[in-house]
């Protein structure tokens, strides 16, 4: 006999979990997560740089980080689990006139959906917060408190046992194989370690996740770009507690990790596809970024060993799919967050549980849809690190 669930969700990182919890939480228990890998989050879960923010462009990001932010301030109390939510702030470094119009514009936006605590900056409030960096060209910047960081693991940890204290269920080391769909409806899923019945499907298997969509006939554009990050030897010349600290000029960001510093930046030469090997090359790239804005880099030890990449899973407008797969009736996807999925877990585990719970949410997620594509209505996030 095949096992039975009223929801299955595939992939078991921190939006699967946090839609299990969401499920859960909500009366719908009989969830089953089912991972690939032996234990949670060792996709792109584990190899988050683990920042929140909400000095986004677009009202949808806005939104939800307000409400994942705000979840993660009282994770604790909530889970049973900390988040280890620090907020330290996000600093973003204009150095020139139109950056400075952009994060002004951007503001407008973000306290016009409830943000109430970002501010504009001047260059000496930036010195103020890193003395350190060289800030000759910086003219000003944008600053929000309670942005900050978490820790990824720790948040996925959260919502998966607080999923299974209400009644959810984890497949570990268990791969997908194929969905069944008969009568463009979903019935089921196939697995190595037997079959599942159910009527409800959610795709959060990151990014990997276009190939869990073909398996139901279903074209998901969201591809894997890798992100590497140094991490350096211990720091002693910054300050204990400082923001991400965002150049704007190179795209260059670092923020404090314990005793060391994390780095991370865009690589443009970057491409498309399923890579985690970290590169000396890009630590050569990185580190003259690094040095530009932070002469005392040139200083601090990197073993590259402590160094790591994940990937992004990337949409083309750079915003997460969420919703209904059209037509397969009872296929979700929750994925495409284009390096947001962290920071953005609690608010898409609830709109895809109220999605499939046939609930309004707090926000309207019909922008979110796939179907934007098709229709040519891209929500373009032009904040994106």
């Amino acid at each position: 006999m095949s096992e039975t669930a009223d929801v299955v969700i595939i992939g078991g990182g921190i939006v699967g979990s946090s839609v299990a919890y969401h499920l859960a939480e909500s009366g719908c228990a009989n969830v089953l997560i089912i991972e690939r890998e032996e234990k949670q989050g060792l996709g792109s879960t584990s190899k988050s740089l683990g920042g929140v923010r909400a000095q986004f462009a677009t009202p949808i990001n806005i939104q939800m980080s307000i409400y994942s932010i705000d979840l993660f301030s009282r994770f604790e109390e909530v889970m049973g689990q900390t988040a280890d939510y620090r907020a330290h702030g996000y600093l973003f470094c204009a150095t020139t006139e139109s950056h400075l119009e952009y994060l002004r514009e951007n503001q407008e936006k973000q306290k016009a959906f409830g943000l109430k605590n970002a501010e504009m900056v001047s260059r000496e409030d930036v010195v103020k917060m890193v003395p350190q960096m060289i800030a000759d060209d910086i003219i000003g910047g944008a600053y929000c408190p309670t942005d900050g960081f978490v820790d990824p693991y720790g948040v996925m940890t959260g919502f998966a046992k607080r999923a299974k204290e209400l009644g959810a269920r984890v497949w570990l080391d268990t791969a997908v194989t194929g969905v069944n769909v008969e009568n463009g409806a979903v019935t089921g899923v196939r697995t190595t370690r037997g079959d599942v019945s159910t009527r409800n499907v959610v795709n959060a298997a990151g990014p990997w996740a276009a190939g869990v969509a073909q398996m139901a006939g279903v074209e998901l554009p969201v591809t894997p770009l890798r992100r590497q990050i140094v991490k350096t030897q211990r720091c002693d010349f910054l300050p204990a507690k400082f923001p991400m600290m965002i150049d704007m000029s190179t795209g260059f960001h670092f923020r404090r990790e314990g005793e060391a510093i994390l780095m991370a930046w865009p690589d443009n030469d970057e491409t498309y596809g399923f890579q985690t090997t970290f590169t000396h090359d890009f630590l050569e790239k990185i580190l003259t970024r690094a040095v530009d804005r932070v002469p005392q880099f040139a200083d601090l030890p990197v073993n590259p060993k402590q160094c790591w990449a994940g990937m992004y899973e990337v949409s083309p407008d750079h915003h997460a799919i969420i919703g209904p797969a059209p037509g397969v009736k009872g296929l979700f996807f929750a994925n495409g967050f284009s390096g947001h999925g962290v920071m953005h877990s609690p608010a898409s585990g609830r709109i895809t549980a109220d999605l499939i719970l046939g609930r309004q949410s707090f926000v309207n997620p019909a922008p979110l849809g796939i179907e934007r594509f098709a229709e040519g209505r891209l929500l373009e996030e032009t904040a994106v690190l």
